[in-house]
């Protein structure tokens, strides 16, 4: 399995996302999986990486968040969770995708 967070400096979300993503790949068992962070630092690589905004995160190439309709920039993202919309998908969230 090949896990990737794309984030930007910008959103601090990226952050918490990162610690997330650890947190649901030890409730799947998944501990040891090596998550690969990716910064983008321009429009052109945003582009480039059809990045949709900090922080993205893709299991084996496909983001399991994606709703349709998303831009392709430097943005900080937003998830919907049971708590509303967070910067970052919750813990649950990340598991069920991982499955």
């Amino acid at each position: 399995m090949q896990v990737e967070l794309l984030y930007f400096d910008g959103c601090p979300s990226w952050q918490v996302a990162d610690q997330r993503l650890h947190d649901a790949l030890a409730l799947t068992g998944r501990g040891d999986a090596t998550v690969h962070r990716r910064r983008v630092e321009t429009p052109e690589q945003a582009d480039d990486l059809e990045f949709i905004g900090s922080p993205s995160i893709r299991i084996d190439g496909r983001d399991p968040f994606v709703t349709g309709g998303e831009q392709v920039g430097l943005a900080c993202r937003m998830y919907p969770t049971p708590a509303g919309l967070r910067g970052s998908p919750e813990v649950e969230q990340l598991v069920e995708a991982l499955r």
